[in-house]
């Protein structure tokens, strides 16, 4: 599976209008002929394993782009002598050979040259790396989770604010296209797309202060329900990291930073105080996706359950199942969420299912349907789902916004599966398969909200800590083993 979006189609959509995207066109395209916009000095924070995705995301823009790295930062002798190697080769493009082990001595020598900071380091790092970034007059891309204790990410939120710097959180599910056209197309677009009938008359409704037809105004899924979503992964997948012979920190080094050992550091994910567990690392992209499809509604409350079931010596559980209550306007909405590291099964998936219909969306390109009731319309209507009040899909289709396809004919054998349950699945139009990191779109947004203050970051730091707040929730009532109010001041900064 390649991890990418398809460039034309991203370019096309109008997704990527809505997100803002449009406002350096160079950015999108080395060939591009309009005026090149001012360059973007940038250094990276975190060297490691996402620290390259995002470098690679950022790097490959475009040549015209203006994103020129100035500096590197990390601890690892290894992982920052092989960036900086990396970044002599775009030296006749402007990138400097500038690598620092501490980031208060990068920013003492380079902050005048610099415009922004991408941060990839350990979440625990994350509130103290973005701050002083912040103080320094520089935007900040902060990697999710914001940070891994609600004290720290209500730091970062303020500093922001204090300095009018930039704060994008990287939860880029938010500017993918086809995460924006989903939630522009299928979840919020509405249409009048019939009269409502009186099941006893046959006849339309009047609406009793107009006296004209009531008409059903409702939007492709209808009402949402219910929420699933999951990571999972294999054994296979999850293994011990292991640092290359000859290559390991000096444990005075790995002390000073808070390290117990290479192993300690290399697997930081698994252990309390340096990360939060799956369920922020995996799970706060997704779950960060209930909230914002809810029309960034807040739950209620969560219960979950969660063990160091199968890999011995971790702190944090490997496996973890979670339920959210949300309370939106619509009605109350249950949303289950399991993050698993003994099965890849199913891969990983947000699913939203809702009265008329379900839609099955991922970073994936596997995953991205829509499939409807039985008894929702597309086509020509009959008089059974006409008295039934049921809503038509036309309007989606002629729209180009779903496509249908063909129903598998019912079999008279016995003991075949009976498909009357989603007879349809519609596919979104907008291409599954990309051929642009999935960083990037966030990324540009990020650049273009820096390059002109009408746009607006798709994920900025208040919207990052509701997720925040969210996901650490989950530990707590793992630990508690108990259902766990949230309070609306608890989303307040």
């Amino acid at each position: 599976m390649k991890n990418k979006i398809d460039r034309r189609q991203f370019v096309q959509s109008t997704a990527a209008i809505g997100a803002g995207l449009f406002v350096a066109p160079e950015v999108l395209s080395a060939t591009a002929s309009t005026a090149k916009k001012a360059d973007i000095n940038v250094a990276l924070i975190g060297a490691g394993i996402e620290g390259q995705v995002l470098f690679d995301a950022a790097s490959t823009i475009g040549r015209k782009s203006g994103i020129k790295f100035k500096a590197v930062c990390d601890i690892w002798d290894f992982k920052r002598k092989k960036f900086a190697k990396t970044l002599k080769k775009y030296k006749r493009a402007g990138y400097n050979n500038a690598a620092y082990v501490d980031y208060r001595e990068m920013l003492d020598k380079e902050k005048d040259n610099l415009d922004a900071v991408i941060i990839a380091t350990p979440d625990c790092f994350h509130a103290e790396h973005t701050n002083a970034c912040l103080e320094a007059g520089l935007h900040v891309y902060c990697e999710k989770e914001m940070s891994n204790t609600i004290e720290g990410a209500k730091s970062m939120v303020l500093t922001a604010r204090k300095t009018g710097k930039l704060l994008q959180i990287g939860h880029q599910r938010r500017s993918n296209p086809k995460y924006i056209f989903a939630k522009e197309n299928i979840i919020d677009k509405s249409y009048t797309t019939k009269k409502v009938i009186d099941p006893k008359t046959r006849k339309p409704k009047k609406d009793p202060k107009t006296g004209k037809d009531l008409l059903i105004d409702s939007t492709l899924l209808g009402r949402i329900t219910t929420i699933n979503g999951q990571w999972n992964r294999s054994v296979s997948a999850c293994k011990d990291l292991v640092a290359p012979a000859g290559t390991a920190i000096p444990q005075a080094t790995l002390t000073k930073y808070g390290f117990k050992s290479m192993k300690h550091f290399m697997n930081w994910r698994w252990y309390k105080g340096l990360g939060g567990g799956p369920i922020v690392d995996l799970g706060s992209h997704q779950i960060d996706i209930y909230s914002w499809f809810l029309g960034e509604a807040k739950p209620k409350s969560v219960m979950a359950s969660g063990g160091v079931d199968y890999w011995k010596g971790h702190e944090w559980y490997d496996n973890v199942m979670a339920v959210f209550e949300f309370d939106t306007e619509a009605g109350p909405v249950r949303a289950f969420y399991q993050t698993l590291t003994t099965s890849s099964s199913g891969g990983y998936y947000e699913k939203f299912m809702a009265e008329h219909g379900a839609l099955e969306i991922s970073e994936d390109p596997r995953f991205f349907n829509v499939g409807r009731d039985m008894k929702v319309v597309h086509g020509k209507e009959n008089p059974i789902t006409k008295i039934m009040n049921v809503p038509q899909w036309n309007p989606w289709i002629d729209g180009g916004i779903i496509t249908p396809v063909p129903q598998p004919k019912k079999s008279k054998k016995k003991g075949v599966m009976d498909v009357r349950s989603s007879p349809l699945l519609l596919p979104n139009t907008i291409h599954a398969t990309m051929d642009v990191p999935y960083h990037q779109p966030h990324l540009i947004n990020f650049f273009d909200a820096i390059r002109d203050s009408k746009v607006k970051l798709n994920c900025p730091a208040e919207v990052g800590y509701h997720t925040a707040v969210m996901v650490l929730k989950v530990n707590e009532a793992v630990e508690a083993r108990k259902t766990l109010e949230f309070k609306p001041e608890d989303f307040h900064v």
